[in-house]
């Protein structure tokens, strides 16, 4: 079995965050680390190893730091982690963020949100893996033939 893959998902509104962190453990089967707090979430980014979230979820307009200017800081400590901002409010110069993502609250089904994180999660972990080796490039069609006939 394959571990889950990790989120930490950030909104300043507990009940959106425990209804979204729901969502994703029930629906989606990931992993979720829920705070309300960018600042709490840059010290978890800041002292997790690279990799050990698969992607950060957050709010746009939170107190303190928005959205965005989470984003930039944790992209600044771990470069390949995507990012996805969700707010309900938006403006045309609020979109032009470092996200990788940007879904406007209510305006998309649970399922989308679902399927554009699946998108993300997959995009960081790269392209599969053929499951036959390529054949040497001197082989000639015996060699493909023969590689065929094994498998």
């Amino acid at each position: 079995m394959r571990p889950k893959k990790s989120i930490l998902c950030v909104d300043d509104n507990e009940q959106i965050l425990s209804v979204r962190s729901f969502l994703l453990e029930t629906r989606g089967g990931y992993r979720v680390s829920a705070v309300t707090s960018p600042q709490e979430a840059l010290d978890i980014i800041a002292n997790a190893l690279p990799g050990a979230f698969d992607l950060l979820l957050c709010d746009l307009l939170m107190p303190g730091m928005d959205g965005n200017e989470l984003v930039r800081r944790a992209k600044e400590l771990h470069p390949n982690l995507p990012a996805m901002i969700v707010s309900g409010t938006v403006t045309a110069f609020e979109r032009a963020s470092r996200a990788d993502a940007f879904l406007p609250k209510g305006a998309c089904s649970p399922v989308e949100l679902l399927e554009r994180i699946r998108i993300l999660v997959a995009r960081k972990r790269g392209p599969r893996k053929n499951s036959f080796p390529a054949p040497p490039p001197h082989a000639g069609a015996a060699a493909l033939a023969h590689q065929a006939a094994a498998s």
